[in-house]
């Protein structure tokens, strides 16, 4: 009994290791490591380690490790790897301490690992038991390797970065703490692991992993991390415009265990980037401007307008948001067919259910692209996200009865300004080109073909959906809906300022008719102006123009809708 071998000690050599394995920054005392990539560590014993002696170092995983379920590790060192794919090896032994290497396998699955050791009948708790195990796009076998070490620096180690927010046509940044190596955060991460319920062999897989955190970052069906509001009361919570990073909300959540308010897109974007950062995966927040939220997945946003040609809220289910925020993350897509690895957009604003819950993603950006909407996961969605058709309908009363007329339907002008941090840089980096080709393309035409075989046929008429909220007799059926019989050939109309409009001015809208053809033209011209949040729900009317417009030959007419600022502000 006295020659027994037992460990008094372990260094976890966390200042070498982390520093090797770009953990250094995280603000925790247990050693935090990557997988796929050998990390050492330093055991005492009580007497020197012997060639007949046994030792092993044990891994584990979970609420109760066990063999049998592959949650515990037990590995010897050896020259050869474990069936696990992990490998123990020992580096130098002298006197009674024994340097050993501890090589994870680079499908190892994420998480917090408790560590013991075991010598003969003896096992050895150290303090500090927990070793924190990350992806590693620094290890060309992981699935999330990222081959460019500035692009590694700006998507894994960068903690600030910006958010871009605002119209197409005025686009500004938002500063963003992302954090991911503040104290608690990484804790959080991993508390977030064990609430997805992932099985352990999912937690391997990038693909699994980041489809669950964009369900877990909101507070829909799984009291994730942040709760949704666009109502503008925010007297309940922290508004949406006060977070200036990820920080407090992932420190809050992991102390309260319960939803922090309030989110909109960009700090559900910005959580879900500290998320993934955290955790080892490459990501990176993405603003698409004009972005469309199509509810029927048919591509195309259908908006109803009354005779004022004001919209309709209680019919126009599909919206156009000034600019919506998700992410990107750098994946390989084992699962799919070659050519679609890389980015892979994820969006965790709870929008529409996926597979019965809030989350959305992974999406190639190359299966967008190419009109690919059948591949997992939502690639139609986020196909109408960037590419939607806008369709305009005219709700008339004929005999008392609501009629249907298609106004206009506007194929460009969805998805523009795509936009995320420049790699290295304090500027926008316009990614547009990695989403769609270019409007008006042969390529572009080429995959709205191919995505628009793979969308159920709807055909144009208003949607089935409003269809069934209101009464049977009011069911729209197709020969309801009317033409446009007026050819619009020759006709123009414009809004002609000159001058920005300024918030705390009365807006004055100019409106020019225009006739580039001859004859006599009568233009029942109607325009208005509503307060739109932005993403697209109408708050309030402002006023209105509705009057006749007589033109002869070729010839043009001024006209103007003024609304005083009292109204919008």
């Amino acid at each position: 009994p006295g020659t027994d071998l037992k460990v008094t000690g372990i260094d976890f050599l966390k200042s070498q290791n982390s520093r090797l394995h770009h953990t250094d920054a995280y603000n925790i005392k247990n050693l935090v490591v990557r997988r796929g990539q050998a990390f050492q560590l330093q055991l005492s014993f009580s007497r020197e380690l012997k060639a007949a002696d046994k030792l092993a170092l044990r891994f584990g995983i979970g609420k109760r490790p066990m063999k049998i379920r592959g949650t515990l590790l037990s590995l010897k060192p050896k020259q050869e790897q474990d069936f696990s794919g992990w490998q123990i090896s020992i580096v130098k032994n002298s006197g009674k301490e024994c340097l050993l290497s501890v090589t994870s396998s680079p499908r190892a699955p994420v998480g917090k690992y408790t560590l013991n050791v075991k010598t003969g009948t003896n096992i050895y708790k150290p303090e500090n038991d927990a070793v924190y195990l990350l992806f590693n796009p620094w290890c060309e076998a992981d699935v999330v390797f990222m081959a460019d070490e500035a692009q590694r620096k700006e998507y894994v180690l960068n903690d600030t970065g910006y958010i871009y927010v605002g119209s197409a046509y005025n686009i500004y940044n938002r500063p963003w703490n992302f954090g991911q190596f503040e104290e608690f955060v990484l804790d959080a991460c991993m508390y977030l692991l064990d609430k997805s319920k992932l099985k352990l062999s999912n937690r391997r897989d990038p693909m699994f992993v980041s489809r669950a955190m964009s369900a877990l970052v909101n507070a829909n069906d799984d009291s994730g991390v942040l709760r949704g509001d666009w109502s503008g009361n925010y007297s309940n919570g922290t508004s949406p415009l006060d977070w200036i990073g990820s920080v407090s909300i992932l420190q809050k959540y992991y102390k309260t265990k319960k939803p922090v308010s309030y989110g909109q897109c960009w700090v559900f974007s910005g959580v879900l980037t500290t998320v993934m950062r955290c955790l080892g995966i490459p990501c990176r927040c993405v603003s698409n401007f004009n972005s469309a939220h199509d509810t029927e997945e048919n591509l195309r946003i259908d908006i109803y307008l009354n005779e004022f040609g004001e919209k309709l809220n209680s019919i126009s289910f599909d919206s156009i948001w000034n600019f919506h925020v998700w992410n990107d993350a750098w994946m390989k897509r084992t699962d799919l067919p070659a050519g679609f690895d890389g980015w892979q957009a994820i969006d965790s604003t709870p929008q529409e259910q996926s597979q019965g819950i809030f989350q959305c993603g992974p999406c190639p950006l190359k299966a967008i692209r190419e009109g690919d909407v059948y591949l997992p996961f939502d690639s139609k969605f986020v196909y109408a996200e960037v590419n939607a058709d806008k369709v305009y309908w005219l709700v008339k009363k004929v005999n008392g009865k609501d009629k249907y007329i298609r106004i206009s339907t506007e194929s460009q002008g969805i998805g523009v300004n795509i936009s995320t941090k420049a790699m290295g840089q304090d500027k926008r980096e316009d990614i547009t080109a990695q989403y769609k080709y270019p409007e008006g393309s042969e390529e572009e035409r080429k995959a709205m073909q191919k995505a628009s075989s793979f969308i159920r046929p709807s055909g144009i008429v208003p949607r089935a959906r409003f269809a069934s909220t209101v009464p049977m007799d009011a069911v729209i059926s197709e020969h309801e809906v009317l033409h446009e019989t007026v050819s619009k050939t020759g006709l123009q109309l414009e809004i002609t300022n000159k001058e920005a409009l300024y918030p705390g001015n009365p807006l004055e809208l100019a409106i020019t008719v225009k006739i580039s053809t001859p004859g006599s033209w009568t233009i029942n011209l109607t325009g208005s102006c509503q307060l739109q949040s932005y993403t697209g729900k109408v708050e309030a009317s402002l006023g209105y123009v509705k009057e006749t417009v007589k033109l002869e030959g070729k010839s043009g007419r001024h006209g103007k809708l003024a609304v005083f600022y009292g109204l919008y502000l």
